[in-house]
């Protein structure tokens, strides 16, 4: 795929963008991460999301430890085509490296950040204890 067609600005973030991921069929957000060229060029290819791990300092499959991959049914951009809207299946029970569906499992109620939905899988059966 020749990713200059596609004209999305991989400039303002130091040759990232940010990727919302959302569930296709319930449209909740399940995670945030950022993708360089190469994750965006094999997330089409390989119909999978990949990203770029800023912390690992490398590109990365979801599911790749978990078994927890996202399959691609959709992806969008943003009016100025520096962000991407991924529309996915999410195999497995959850998302978020801590045992839930979405990462975003914490609201904030009165101050305080808590949490407002149960884990839908244990963490160190599928990471290790080592997290």
């Amino acid at each position: 795929m020749d990713i200059e067609s596609l004209k999305l600005d991989f400039t303002k973030l130091d040759g990232l963008l940010p990727a919302v991921i959302q569930d296709a069929t319930s449209g909740r957000v399940l995670m945030v991460g950022f993708m360089n060229e190469e994750a965006f060029r094999l997330t089409v290819s390989s119909g999978y999301a990949t990203f770029y791990s800023r912390s690992r300092n490398k590109i990365w499959m979801k599911g790749e430890s978990s078994g927890h991959r996202l399959a691609v049914k959709s992806i969008e951009t943003d009016c100025d085509r520096d962000c991407v809207l991924l529309h996915v299946d999410a195999a497995g029970p959850g998302v978020c490296h801590e045992g839930y569906e979405s990462c975003f499992f914490r609201r904030l109620n009165e101050g305080d950040w808590q949490i407002h939905e149960p884990q839908t899988y244990n963490p160190s059966t599928v990471y290790g204890s080592a997290q």
